[in-house]
This record gives structure tokens, sequence and C-alpha cells, in this order.
């Protein structure tokens, strides 16, 4: 082969290592979160990030209302003088266990879904977590929309692509050029 098509190729793999470099520098900061968020949220039960879910004594009988569960969950957030505003119920049948969750903080009340009583209040380490991890935290804590989160994953998505397809040229050029150059 000529010479010029070595030296474009020499030419692309600057362009591409320049590229690679100055674009990896800020990449690696939300790389390394998503890696280290998602070992924790693999772990998340193992190293109880997630408050276990306890189990009633009473294995029959009749559920308490719905509203009166989360009128008890709006009660024991005034007690801690957290914002009361449910997002939503996990009801566990098996278990006779509901978890409410709140809409503006990480808390977890857990109650016995038979008699209201209260089994637990923890905070919910793994929904915090889970929001560093696809960018939804800054939404959280601003707007409420997902803004950042569709900016953050977009632009770590197309950031991770992009470096894999410039790694793969930065390690292939160097073998063509050498085989390039023995021919």
């Amino acid at each position: 082969m000529s010479t010029p098509k070595i030296q474009n190729k020499v030419k692309a793999i600057r362009w591409y290592r320049n590229l690679h470099r100055w674009l990896g520098i800020p990449l690696i900061i939300f790389f390394f979160l998503i890696g280290i968020t998602s070992i924790l949220l693999a772990w998340k039960k193992k190293v109880e990030l997630l408050p276990p879910t306890l189990q009633t004594e009473v294995v029959d009988g009749t559920w308490i209302l719905p509203s009166e569960m989360v009128k008890i969950g709006e009660q024991e957030m005034q007690k801690l003088g957290l914002d009361p505003s449910v997002d939503r119920l996990d009801v566990r049948p098996d278990k006779g266990v509901v978890k409410i969750k709140f809409k503006s903080h990480f808390t977890e009340v857990q109650l016995d879904g038979f008699s209201g009583k209260v089994l637990s209040v923890e905070t919910r380490h793994s929904d915090w977590i889970e929001k560093v991890h696809d960018g939804s935290i800054l939404d959280f804590y601003t707007t409420g929309n997902e803004g950042a989160k569709l900016t953050y994953s977009t632009l770590t998505a197309l950031g991770l692509i992009f470096m894999s397809f410039s790694g793969y040229y930065l390690w292939y050029y160097p073998k063509l050029i050498r085989k390039l150059k023995t021919k």
C-alpha cells in the first residue's frame, strides 16, 4: 500500500486519540457514578440499602382500608416533621404488610395490613441511589419533570457508544498500519 494511505490512518488515529481523551475525561465521572451505583443496586438487599420487608403474625383477616393506611403514614411523617404527601402504597399480601412511600423524601413506613400497626419507619437508601444512577436526582430536587434524567442518560449512553467505537479504532488502526507497512 502507498504511504498516503498509511498517513491517513495515522491522522485518523491521532484524531480519535484526541477526541477519545477529551471526551473521556468528563465522561469518566458519569461512568464511575453509573458503575458504583450499579454495584450498590445489585447488592441493595445484601448490604441493607433497602429496609427488609417485615411480616405480620396475622395469617387471615380483613385488611384495613387504603385510606386508613395513607392516614397512618401521613401521621408518622408529621411526627418526624417530614412532608406527609404519599406517593404510593406497596402491598405485600403474602406477608400482610403495606409499605408506604412518599413523594418528597426517601422514607418508608411499613404497616401491618390487618391492624394498621406501624412495624418500621426507615430510609430507603436504594431509592436515592437509583435516582443518582439514572440522573433523575436532579429532577427530584428541582423541576420534577424528566429533563435532567433524559439529558444525563442520553449523553452518557452516546458517550459510552462513542468511547467504545473510538477505543476499537485506537486498538485496531495500529495493527492495520503495521500490517500495511510490512506489505
